[in-house]
C-alpha cells in the first residue's frame, strides 16, 4: 500500500504543501487582523485544517490496508446518500426503498468491491437496482411524482454509492510492478489539486463566469488555472503510475476535465433544492458531496480506462 517508498515520497510532499498553506494562513491571520478579508482568511484557515484531517485520515487507511480503505469509501458513500436523500424531497412510499439502498445496495456495492467481483460489480446499481428498486416504491400505490421520486433515489445511489466506489475499487487491478494503491493516491491527488487551484485562480483572477446561474463562482480563469495546474501535477506523477508522461498528461487533464463537470452537474442539484452546500460535516468545504462532487464524476472514467489500457 501507501507504505511503499514512492508512496512515502508523495505523501511527504502533500505534507511539505500543507505546511506551508498553513504557514501562509497563520502569517495572513496575523497580518489581516480587523480587515475586511478577514472572513475569507478565516474560511482558508478551516479549509486548511480541514485538509490536514482529510490527509490524515486518508493515509492511515492506505497504510493499514485493503480492508480499511473500502471500509472508508463505504462509510463517505453512506455519508454522501444521506446528504443526497436529505436534500431531496421523498415520501412515505419511499422509506423501503431508502431502507434497502442504505442497507442492501451500498453494502452490497462494496461487497463487490471486496470480492473483486468485476462483472457484477459494474452493473449491480446502474442495471439491477436500477430494474427493481421501483418495484419497492409502488408497493404503497403511491403515484404522486413517482418519476421525480424515483429518479432521485437512482441519481443519489449512482452518484453517492456506485460513482465512489470506483475509487477503493482500484485496489482490484493488477498492473505488474505497479501499486495500485497509489493509483488512488493519483486520480484524488490530481481531481483534488484541480477543484483547488479552480478556487484559488477563480478568487485572484476569475472575470469571466462559466454559468454564473449555476454556479457564480467558476469562471474561465479558475477552470483554465486549475486544469493547467492538475494537469501538470499529474504529469510530474507519472513515475507512480503505470503511465508513460504523455498518458499521465493525458489522463490528467481527462479526470481533471471531468472532475469540473462533475462540480458543475451537482451545484446545478444543489441550485434546484436552492441550498448552499449538501452539509457541514466537513468544517470550510461544506458536505462530504461538496468535496468530493469532482471526485464521483472523474472515479469511473478513471477506473475503466485504466483497467481496460493498463491492467492485466
Amino acid at each position: 500500500m501507501i507504505g511503499s517508498r514512492d508512496g512515502w515520497i508523495v505523501f511527504s510532499g502533500v505534507v511539505a504543501v500543507l505546511l506551508l498553506a498553513s504557514l501562509i494562513g497563520f502569517v495572513l491571520n496575523r497580518r489581516l487582523r480587523g480587515s475586511s478579508s478577514r472572513a475569507v482568511i478565516a474560511n482558508l484557515n478551516a479549509r486548511i485544517n480541514a485538509w490536514w484531517v482529510m490527509v490524515a485520515v486518508f493515509a492511515g487507511a492506505l497504510m493499514a490496508g485493503r480492508a480499511p480503505v473500502i471500509l472508508l469509501f463505504a462509510f463517505i458513500s453512506f455519508a454522501a446518500l444521506r446528504e443526497f436523500i436529505t436534500l431531496t424531497p421523498t415520501r412515505r412510499a419511499d422509506h423501503m426503498a431508502l431502507t434497502i439502498g442504505f442497507l442492501i445496495v451500498l453494502p452490497g456495492q462494496y461487497i463487490l468491491v471486496w470480492t473483486q467481483w468485476y462483472g457484477v460489480f459494474t452493473i449491480f446499481i446502474p442495471v439491477y437496482v436500477f430494474l427493481i428498486l421501483p418495484a419497492f416504491q409502488i408497493v404503497h400505490a403511491d403515484t404522486r411524482d413517482f418519476l421525480a421520486r424515483n429518479a432521485t433515489m437512482q441519481w443519489g445511489l449512482m452518484v453517492s454509492v456506485y460513482c465512489i466506489s470506483h475509487v477503493p475499487a482500484l485496489l482490484m487491478l493488477s498492473i505488474p510492478g505497479h501499486d495500485p494503491a497509489l493509483l488512488i493516491v493519483f486520480s484524488i491527488l490530481v481531481v483534488q489539486t484541480s477543484d483547488i487551484f479552480q478556487y484559488v485562480f477563480g478568487k485572484l483572477f476569475g472575470r469571466h463566469p462559466i454559468a454564473p446561474a449555476v454556479s457564480p463562482s467558476k469562471t474561465v480563469e479558475g477552470l483554465a488555472g486549475g486544469i493547467v495546474c492538475a494537469t501538470a501535477l499529474g504529469t510530474g506523477l507519472w513515475w507512480i503510475t503505470p503511465f508513460k508522461i504523455w498518458e499521465a498528461a493525458a489522463m490528467s487533464l481527462l479526470i481533471a476535465t471531468m472532475g469540473f463537470i462533475g462540480g458543475l452537474v451537482m451545484s446545478a442539484i444543489k441550485r434546484d433544492r436552492g441550498v448552499k452546500d449538501w452539509g457541514r460535516l466537513v468544517e470550510g468545504h461544506g458536505g462530504i458531496l461538496d468535496r468530493l462532487d469532482s471526485v464521483c464524476f472523474a472515479a469511473p472514467i478513471f477506473f475503466h480506462l485504466t483497467r481496460y489500457f493498463f491492467a492485466t
